[in-house]
């Protein structure tokens, strides 16, 4: 089963469960956050996929789009007084892209199949708690390096061992190909294993330098949707 999604092409990685504030001022991104709250598109969601390093924010070349993206739900929108918008969005589901339509609308829709999980042998479940709690203390290691006792909180104990791999990876500043591989990861077990060894290695380059990194709010600006 393939379903269209209007697409978001972006610098960053969405993974499921993350929260994306966007601030909209492109017109085709303002006509498709338009879209999305009069419930012209359904479900108020689309697609969020990132660009191939290298490549201009705003293209429209296939080519630079990655293979696999996550959808966004739209939670709030606020419509500024020159119809720019600030927009707050959570990552729902992954998705592959299979096709791009330039012409069906002012913004690029795709055609997408959704991409779940690959189910988990019995063997490896059971052993999934043990895999959880290594990379829960993994994330505590690396929140512990990086932020203030007051600035992090690890993620609900009744996470989902599926789920919790991105929110682990989410207040951490990884890499966007390490966030991208996490994406397109489909076994539950592995992207834990991935995370945990993405996380020790980032507090012990921390710990080495004895640096933190910069949040990316300091910064001043959100994520550009040009």
């Amino acid at each position: 089963m393939t379903e269209t999604l209007p697409l978001f092409p972006l610098g960053t990685v969405l993974m499921p469960g993350a929260s994306l504030p966007l601030h909209i001022f492109e017109p085709r991104y303002r006509q498709l956050t338009v879209d999305l709250v009069t419930g012209v598109l359904p479900d108020r969601q689309f697609g969020v996929i990132s660009l191939r390093e290298g490549w201009a924010m705003g293209t429209d070349n296939v080519a630079s789009m990655r293979e696999v993206g996550c959808s966004a739900l739209l939670r709030e929108a606020r419509r500024l007084n020159d119809g720019r918008f600030d927009i707050v969005t959570r990552g729902e589901q992954r998705f592959k892209l299979l096709s791009v339509d330039h012409t069906a609308a002012p913004y690029l829709v795709g055609e997408v199949e959704w991409l779940p999980d690959t189910p988990t042998p019995p063997p490896v479940a059971e052993v999934l708690p043990l895999m959880a709690d290594s990379a829960r203390a993994a994330h505590q290691r690396y929140c512990a390096a990086a932020w203030h006792k007051e600035d992090w909180a690890p993620p609900p104990a009744e996470t989902t061992h599926e789920l919790l791999s991105y929110l682990l990876a989410g207040d951490c500043l990884l890499a966007l190909e390490d966030r991208q591989r996490l994406l397109e990861e489909t076994s539950a077990a592995r992207r834990l294993r991935l995370v945990r060894r993405m996380l020790h290695r980032e507090a012990g380059i921390l710990s080495a330098l004895r640096a933190v990194p910069v949040p990316l709010a300091e910064f001043g600006h959100l994520p550009n949707p040009n």
